[in-house]
C-alpha cells in the first residue's frame, strides 16, 4: 500500500498534539506488557518513531533502575515507564524514574495515589493514567494528570468491561483539556485514523508488537500469536463473586483451564478457614505473573499464560519494529488519501461565468 504526501500531511495534522506531547514522529505508544516490554522492544519502538513504554510490573526499584539505564543505552529517543499503582514500593519506583530523568510515567492498574501524581509532576515529568470510564477521566483531569489512555476490553491482559469503540465515543468528545490515547484491538492504520478523527491524540498498541524481531518473547510464544485468531483470545472467567477477578484476555490453553481449577482450590481453602480473604485474593492474582513468565520467557505455551488482545489475528509474521510502524503509518495515510480522492470526485467543479 502506498500513499501520497497529502495523506501523510493530514495524518500528521490529526495526531500533532500526541506527537508534541510524546516528543515523537508518530503518536503510537507501545503497550506495557510484562516480560515483553523490556529494554530491547521499548528502544526499538522509540527508535522507529513511536513511543516505547517499559513495563515495570513486579520489578524491584534496583531492577527498574538497571532496565531504564539499559533502555537509555539503546535509544536517545523519548520513552516512558509504566508503574503498577498496587506495587508495595511505588514511591521508591517513582523516585527511580525521577532520578533517571524519565520524561513520562504511566500509572496503571488502579487508582493512582495523589502523592505519586504530585511527585512525578513536581519533577517536571508527565503523568499518564488509564481511564476506563468518563467519570474517572474527568476526575483525572481535575487531579492534574497530563494525558489519558482509554483501553477497551479487546486488549490483551487485564481488561475492563467496555469495548474500545464505546469508550472512545463516550470519552473523546468530552475530554478536550488533555491528550487522550486510544488502546485495545487496534491492529491497522485505518483504525488509527478512525480514532484520531473522533478526537484522539494518538493510539497505544501492544499485541501488534509481540512478534517484532526485537521482542525477546520466546519463539514458541511468537508462534502462538502468529497462529492465533481473534476468537482465540478470550477473557478468563470468575468462579466466585466473593473473589472478584479482573478478567485477563489470553489465548486459550491448558494454563487457562488451570486458572479455573486454581480458583476452585483457593475458594475451597477459604471456605475451610485455611486462608483469609486477602491472602486468597493475592494468590489468585499471583497466578498470572508466574504463568506469563513461563510462556514469554520459558516458551511453555501449554501451561503458561498467552496474554493477547483480539488484534492477534492481524499478527501474521515476525517483523522488525520499524516495519510494523511504517506499515501502520502507510495504511493510515493511504486511508486518508482515499477519502480525499473520494471527496474530490464528489465535489463538482465551480461553474465558469
Amino acid at each position: 500500500m502506498t500513499h501520497t504526501a497529502g495523506g501523510l500531511e493530514v495524518l500528521n495534522r490529526l495526531w500533532q498534539r500526541g506527537r508534541d506531547f510524546l516528543g515523537t514522529e508518530t503518536a503510537i505508544m507501545g503497550g506495557a506488557m510484562s516480560w515483553v516490554s523490556e529494554r530491547h522492544l521499548v528502544a526499538a519502538i522509540s527508535n522507529a518513531g513511536g513511543f516505547g513504554v517499559l513495563a515495570c510490573g513486579a520489578m524491584s526499584p534496583e531492577l527498574l533502575e538497571k532496565e531504564i539505564a539499559g533502555t537509555q543505552g539503546l535509544t536517545g529517543k523519548p520513552f516512558g515507564v509504566n508503574l503498577i499503582t498496587m506495587h508495595p514500593q511505588l514511591e521508591q519506583l517513582v523516585d527511580v524514574c525521577i532520578a533517571a530523568k524519565v520524561g513520562h510515567v504511566v500509572l496503571a492498574g488502579g487508582l493512582p495515589p495523589k502523592f505519586a501524581i504530585d511527585k512525578v509532576k513536581a519533577s517536571g515529568a508527565k503523568v499518564i493514567c488509564f481511564a476506563p470510564a468518563l467519570a474517572l477521566a474527568k476526575k483525572f483531569v481535575r487531579s492534574g494528570v497530563d494525558a489519558l489512555v482509554i483501553e477497551g476490553m479487546e486488549a490483551g491482559g487485564h481488561i475492563g468491561p467496555v469495548s474500545t469503540a464505546v469508550l472512545a465515543q463516550e470519552i473523546l468528545p468530552e475530554i478536550r483539556e488533555i491528550p487522550v490515547f486510544v488502546a485495545g484491538g487496534i491492529g491497522r492504520g485505518e483504525a488509527i485514523v478512525m480514532y484520531l478523527e473522533l478526537g484522539a491524540s494518538g493510539v497505544q498498541l501492544g499485541t501488534r508488537f509481540v512478534c517484532a524481531t526485537e521482542s525477546i518473547a520466546h519463539a514458541n510464544f511468537k508462534k502462538a500469536f502468529i497462529r492465533g485468531a481473534a476468537r482465540d483470545a478470550m477473557p478468563s472467567a470468575q468462579l466466585d463473586p466473593r473473589f472478584p477477578v479482573i478478567p485477563v484476555r489470553a489465548l486459550q490453553n491448558q494454563g487457562t483451564r488451570r486458572f479455573m481449577e486454581m480458583q476452585a482450590d483457593v475458594v475451597a481453602r477459604f471456605n475451610r478457614g485455611e486462608v483469609d480473604k486477602d491472602a486468597a485474593m493475592l494468590e489468585i492474582e499471583h497466578f498470572w505473573a508466574g504463568a506469563l513468565r513461563r510462556a514469554v520467557i520459558d516458551g511453555d505455551v501449554e501451561n503458561g499464560s498467552l496474554m493477547a488482545g483480539q488484534s492477534v489475528g492481524m499478527v501474521t509474521r515476525e517483523q522488525p519494529t520499524a516495519e510494523i510502524i511504517a506499515q501502520l503509518v502507510d495504511q493510515a495515510a493511504a486511508a486518508l488519501d482515499a477519502r480525499m480522492s473520494l471527496h474530490a470526485v464528489a465535489t463538482p467543479a465551480p461553474l465558469r461565468a
